[in-house]
C-alpha cells in the first residue's frame, strides 16, 4: 500500500487530537504503550526462557555425560576395554570411567547427603566447568587416597574450606559379629569449585578414582562409564551401538532422559507466558481499533469535505489506516528497543533492585542458576514483532473502511 504526500499529512493531524478529541488521543497513547509494554515483555520473558534453558544445559552436560552406562549389578566387567570400544564409535569424543555413589558427609557435627564422582586425574581435567572453576585449592593436589574436591554451597553449609577434613560415610557398611557398620573414613579438601548450578555446588564431591574404588570396594572397577558426543542432539540413535559395545548387564541413560522434568517444564512454561504475553498484544490492538472507531465518527464532517474537495475513496482508507497503523508501528518499534536493551542487562537490572530492594529475587536454591540468564533468538524475535505489526495493521482495517463508506451527502445534511 502506498501513501501520498496528502495522506500522510492528514493521516499524522488525526494523530494530534484536539482538545475537544481528548479522550481519542488517550486511547491512542494506551494503545500504543500496551503494544510497547506487550513487545518488550514478550521479547524478555522468551530471552530469559531460552537463556534458562541453555545455562541449564551447559551446565548439566558440562558436569554429566551426554550418556551414561550403569552396571545392573556392582560393577561393569571388563571396563578398560569396554571404553576404548567405545571411543571407536564415530561422533563420540569423549569416554570417562567412573565410580558414582551416594554418601553421608559429616563434619563437626553437620550432615548432608552427596553424591560422590570418582574419576581420575586426567579425566576430571577435561571437565573445564570442574577442573576450571575452582575458587580455592589447586587441581594439581587431586591425588591420592584421601583428597577431595567440594563444591563450596557444600563448604559453607559444613563451615569447611581448602585443608580442613570431613568425614564420608558409605550406606554399604561392613559387616561384623554385631550387625552392619557403617563405613567412613576422614578426607581433606584440598579444592573447593563453583558450577553456578545450585544442586552441583550443594551436593557433588568428586575424589580420584583409586580413593573411590578402596572406599566403596570397587577394586580395580567402575560402575559407571560417561559418553560424550560431538552432537548431544542425536545420542538417542548411538544408544543401540554403545550398549552393544559395552557389554552384558548394563543399561543406559541419556541426558534427555536424566532431566526430563527441567526441559518440559520449561518448554511448558514458555508456551503459556507466550500465550499470556501475547493477549497484552491483542488488547492492545482492539484499543487501536475502538479508538479509531471513535476518531472516524468524530471526523464525519471532516470526511465529507474531504470528498467534495475530490478525495477518492481509496485515499480516505488510507489516510485512516495510516492513522491507526501508525500508532502499532511505534509501539512495536519501542518495544521492540526496550526488551533489547532489558534483556541484554536484565542481571544488572536485577543486582540494582535487589540492591534498592534489599529482596534476593533470584534464589540459587530455587531456581537452580546463581544468575538470571537471557539469550536473544532472532527467530523468536521477529516472530514476536511480526505478531504485533500484524494485528496493528489489521485493528485498523475496519475503521478505515468504514471512514471509505462515509456518505458526503448524509454527513453534511445537519451541518
Amino acid at each position: 500500500m502506498i501513501f501520498g504526500a496528502f495522506e500522510r499529512l492528514v493521516a499524522m493531524r488525526y494523530l494530534r487530537a484536539r482538545r475537544q478529541e481528548g479522550f481519542v488521543s488517550v486511547v491512542a497513547v494506551f494503545s500504543l504503550l500496551g503494544i510497547a509494554l506487550g513487545v518488550g515483555t514478550l521479547i524478555v520473558v522468551m530471552a530469559v526462557m531460552n537463556g534458562f534453558r541453555q545455562e541449564l544445559m551447559s551446565r548439566i552436560l558440562g558436569v554429566n555425560g551426554h550418556l551414561t552406562i550403569y552396571a545392573n549389578s556392582q560393577s561393569i566387567p571388563d571396563h578398560d576395554a569396554a571404553a576404548e570400544r567405545l571411543r571407536g564409535l564415530p561422533g563420540v569424543t569423549m569416554v570417562t570411567p567412573q565410580i558414582q555413589a551416594q554418601a553421608m558427609v559429616t563434619s563437626e557435627g553437620n550432615a548432608v547427603g552427596a553424591i560422590v564422582r570418582g574419576m581420575s586425574n586426567a579425566d576430571l581435567a577435561e571437565r573445564s566447568l570442574i577442573s576450571d572453576r575452582l575458587i580455592r585449592g589447586d587441581f594439581a593436589s587431586f591425588r591420592g587416597e584421601d583428597v577431595v574436591l567440594i563444591g563450596s554451597r557444600m563448604a559453607r553449609r559444613l563451615g569447611r574450606t581448602v585443608g580442613d577434613s570431613i568425614t564420608l560415610l558409605s550406606p554399604r557398611g561392613n559387616e561384623t559379629a554385631i550387625g552392619m557398620v557403617p563405613r567412613m573414613k576422614r578426607y581433606r579438601v584440598v579444592g573447593l569449585f563453583e558450577v553456578g548450578m545450585f544442586e552441583y555446588d550443594n551436593t557433588f564431591i568428586y575424589m580420584p578414582l583409586e580413593a573411590a574404588q578402596l572406599f566403596f570396594r570397587l577394586p580395580e572397577s567402575v560402575n559407571a562409564i560417561e559418553v560424550f558426543v560431538d552432537d548431544p542432539d542425536r545420542v538417542t540413535g548411538l544408544r543401540g551401538e554403545v550398549l552393544r559395545l559395552s557389554g552384558p548387564e548394563v543399561r543406559s541413560v541419556d541426558w534427555q532422559q536424566a532431566n526430563s522434568s527441567f526441559f518440559n517444564a520449561i518448554q511448558v512454561e514458555r508456551n503459556v507466558m507466550f500465550l499470556i504475553l501475547s493477549l497484552i498484544i491483542l488488547v492492545a490492538a482492539f484499543n487501536i481499533l475502538s479508538g479509531q472507531y471513535m476518531l472516524v465518527k468524530g471526523k464525519g464532517r471532516d470526511i465529507a469535505i474531504l470528498r467534495t474537495m475530490g478525495a477518492t475513496r481509496g485515499m480516505i482508507l488510507r489516510i485512516f489506516f495510516l492513522s491507526g497503523a501508525s500508532i502499532g508501528l511505534i509501539g512495536t518499534l519501542a518495544g521492540f528497543l526496550l526488551g533489547l536493551v532489558f534483556a541484554d542487562n536484565i542481571e544488572t537490572i536485577r543486582q540494582w533492585l535487589q540492591g534498592l530492594s534489599g529482596a534476593e529475587l533470584f534464589s540459587a536454591e530455587i531456581y537452580f542458576l546463581s544468575q538470571l540468564p537471557a539469550e536473544i533468538d532472532p527467530v523468536e524475535v521477529t516472530q514476536v514483532v511480526g505478531m504485533a505489526l500484524f494485528w496493528s495493521f489489521l485493528a485498523p482495517l475496519f475503521p478505515a473502511w468504514q471512514a471509505a463508506r462515509v456518505d458526503p451527502v448524509e454527513a453534511l445534511r445537519y451541518e
